[in-house]
């Protein structure tokens, strides 16, 4: 079960359009520069082809200002690719554009439906378990529909809590290798991670723990220098993209690709 949870060979990402502007956020921290999330965006693709994996960039789609964030469409395992049912309901139709884009390169596929809610940014996979937390784009329905696709697979999924404020889980914490974990704080104290090595965000750094160790490298978002140098203690190589404008919009490194083996 442990191939593919962070050695990739192929990433999907999908280019920012210029609706991201009305993307949606829990904070107003203005409006983003499109041109420079475009040109973010360009540097993590960039970032991801360096380790040798292949790109696809699909295009921008102006009618979802949050389709960027492709992460929280579809879950990809090794034994295919199930799709999400975002709990925001603007965000539903993003769903139908990555089945069109991507369902016939995986074995199988499944799709979660409502008033089942999953988003993928609620969804860690380790080399042991799915830790799935519950939040407000993610229902227990959804959860249990989840738990009933990967069950067959060889699957254990456990359910844990977002931290009240919390968007996503992975807003929280990071796959930094296969027993460790990068982590705010707030969430390790839930007790979560108790059988896992942890690496803690710096304090006021816990923007920092949605990363992505995608093979050789963990990329993050820039501006945080001492979690920066905490992954780095650990022994892990580190790549920072700006991640200024899509911050704005409650977006992430993970956010931003789906990642498959």
């Amino acid at each position: 079960m442990s191939a593919g949870i962070t050695h990739f060979s192929k990433a999907i990402t999908r280019t920012p359009s210029d609706s991201a502007t009305a993307g949606l956020r829990a904070a107003d921290r203005g409006i983003p520069d499109i041109t420079q999330m475009k040109a973010d965006h360009a540097a993590y693709c960039d970032a991801l082809r360096a380790t040798g994996a292949s790109v696809t960039i699909l295009p921008a789609s102006d009618d979802f200002p949050d389709a960027q964030f492709v992460e929280d469409t579809a879950l990809c395992l090794a034994n295919g690719i199930i799709f999400m049912a975002p709990g925001a309901p603007s965000r539903l139709g993003e769903v139908a554009l990555m089945q069109a884009a991507i369902a016939d390169l995986f074995p199988a596929t499944a799709t979660i439906m409502p008033p089942a809610h999953i988003e993928g940014g609620d969804i860690l996979v380790t080399a042991h378990e799915i830790l799935v937390g519950t939040s407000s784009r993610t229902n227990e329905a959804g959860i249990a529909a989840l738990r009933d696709i990967v069950t067959p697979w060889g699957y254990q999924v456990r359910q844990v809590q977002t931290p009240p404020g919390v968007l996503h889980f992975k807003t929280d914490c990071s796959l930094i290798d296969d027993t460790v974990i990068l982590t705010t704080k707030r969430l390790a104290e839930a007790g979560c991670f108790d059988d896992y090595t942890k690496i803690f965000t710096a304090d006021g750094e816990e923007e920092a723990a949605n990363t992505i160790r995608f093979n050789d490298v963990v990329i993050m978002s820039a501006g945080f220098p001492q979690t920066h140098s905490r992954i780095e203690a650990a022994g892990y190589k580190v790549v920072t993209i700006n991640n200024s404008e899509c911050a704005k919009i409650d977006g992430g490194m993970s956010c931003l690709s789906l990642r498959i083996a």
